[in-house]
């Protein structure tokens, strides 16, 4: 029974879906202005993880991701969301390119560092350019229900008409109001009111027609209408990194629950931030990387996803390259343990059962159970990793053996979602004929001749991995 800590309830609940067998998920997906952060790709993983377990579970998924190409100013830590520079259209000014260029180089590079992490492609990623008339709609019918008010070709949201604004992050008015405090905008009634339409400066390059001006969508309403677009009013699960709760989020559930009448959505899920050697990652400090940066210092995407992994969504991840060599480590470790379970599983020998695969598909499901714990989760990994090392180095375990424990990691690995590349070394011909002769060596009980190939072997810069009947040869 899978339980998810519900962000909206503050405590752990029991997932049930809206429609059986069924799941919607929205995840706010990237601004495309620029690449995307390591702390950004976690908040993904985090979604592809909770999506693959839904999938194993044996639930139809619809995933929605966005693409927001306008409309995101450069304050967007401020609830109003009317401050600041659109983020697309400040890039596009300064390398002197059209907002679409920019959003298309971006999009793309996105994509191509979600697919180096493995991460499974949501089903669609709607543009926010793309909706500006179901944004339009939304906002008319918020007017005319009372909950949002135009002035001067402006349109805002009246947070005093919602009376569960701040039900999510906590910041209520009543919070808010003793709190920051907010220069008076001239068309708002108060100061914390969101803007939903903003009119747009003459020489704007992104600006479209509507019935309050030639202008463009506030950020927060783009989520709210490519989500219910996709997913109907209310969906079962909402992702995003903590950084969204407010008030990005906390927006959308206002103007979407005043719009609809209906709740928006059932389970929230956000992935806490990923800092570096403790502090917060900023360009300024000098400790802002992205996927390109993980990988210019000698590491593979399944090397971040696996340091990912090891660490609860829920929980700070503290980023440093020491986490990362030790993630190689344990991947590598992993890769290596594959290679050799596949070279014995080739093979034919007696069988024998064994208890242990079974035992940690069951671990690893009780973990991904409880709030996706994937920590608990790939314990139950390397503790399969380690039960079969002791078959092996007694060579005792069989092929078909060998073949249940593979099938059993895989299993496991459509929820870890880890990606594996056969390396093919290519070994001398002479080296082949001596490993042969000290094979039959082995198998003649010649073991000082065996041992005599064997640093033969190692002198030329290659070891033996013995494999029952059999040999795998590796470059030292």
């Amino acid at each position: 029974m899978l339980k998810l800590y519900n962000t909206l309830t503050k405590s752990k609940e029991e997932f049930k879906p809206i429609h059986k067998g069924k799941v919607s998920i929205y995840t706010c997906g990237p601004t495309v202005y620029d690449y995307i952060h390591i702390g950004n790709l976690r908040s993904f993983t985090t979604a592809d993880v909770l999506r693959r377990y839904l999938e194993y579970l044996g639930y139809e998924v619809r995933h929605i991701k966005n693409i927001t190409d306008v409309g995101h100013l450069t304050a967007d830590d401020i609830a109003q969301a009317d401050s600041g520079e659109d983020k697309i259209l400040k890039k596009a000014l300064a390398e002197k390119k059209t907002p679409e260029e920019i959003a298309k180089f971006y999009t793309e590079a996105f994509h191509r560092d979600e697919d180096a992490a493995n991460i499974l492609r949501a089903h669609y990623f709607p543009k926010a350019t793309a909706h500006i008339p179901q944004m339009i709609k939304i906002i008319e019918t918020l007017i005319k229900k009372g909950h949002a008010y135009e002035k001067s070709g402006n349109v805002f949201f009246d947070v005093t008409s919602f009376p569960d604004y701040g039900k999510l992050s906590g910041n209520t008015l009543e919070n808010l109001k003793i709190g920051a405090r907010l220069e008076e905008h001239p068309d708002k009634k108060n100061p914390w009111d969101f803007a939903l339409w903003l009119k747009a400066r003459p020489d704007h390059l992104l600006q479209w027609n509507s019935p309050w001006s030639k202008g463009y969508p506030g950020w927060h309403i783009e989520c709210s209408a490519m989500s219910t677009d996709y997913l109907g009013d209310t969906m079962d699960i909402h992702t995003g990194g903590e950084d969204n709760i407010f008030p990005h989020h906390e927006a959308e559930i206002a103007q979407s629950e005043c719009f609809s009448g209906k709740k928006f959505v059932n389970f929230w899920v956000h992935t806490r931030h990923l800092l570096v050697e403790g502090e917060k990652m900023s360009k300024s400090k000098g400790n802002f990387y992205t996927p390109q940066d993980i990988q210019k210092n000698g590491f593979d995407p399944m090397h971040l996803r696996l340091l990912y992994l090891s660490s609860h969504y829920r929980k700070n991840l503290d980023f440093s390259w020491k986490a990362m060599k030790q993630a190689k480590a344990n991947f590598e470790r992993l890769a290596e343990w594959l290679t050799k379970l596949k070279e014995i599983a080739s093979g034919n020998s007696e069988t024998n059962s064994l208890d242990f695969p079974r035992l940690s598909l069951g671990k690893m499901e009780s973990a991904m159970d409880d709030d996706l714990n994937t920590p608990l989760a790939i314990s139950a990994l390397y503790d399969l990793i380690t039960e079969t090392n002791k078959k092996i180095s007694k060579d005792k375990l069989s092929a078909e053996e060998a073949a249940g424990i593979l099938a059993a990691f895989e299993k496991i690995n459509m929820v870890f979602g880890l990606k594996f590349q056969e390396k093919e070394t290519e070994i001398p011909e002479d080296v082949k004929i001596m490993a042969d002769k000290r094979l039959n060596a082995r198998k003649n009980k010649d073991f000082q001749k065996s041992d005599e190939l064997r640093k033969e072997i190692e002198k030329k810069g290659y070891i033996i991995d013995d494999l029952g009947d059999r040999y795998k040869i590796k470059k030292l």
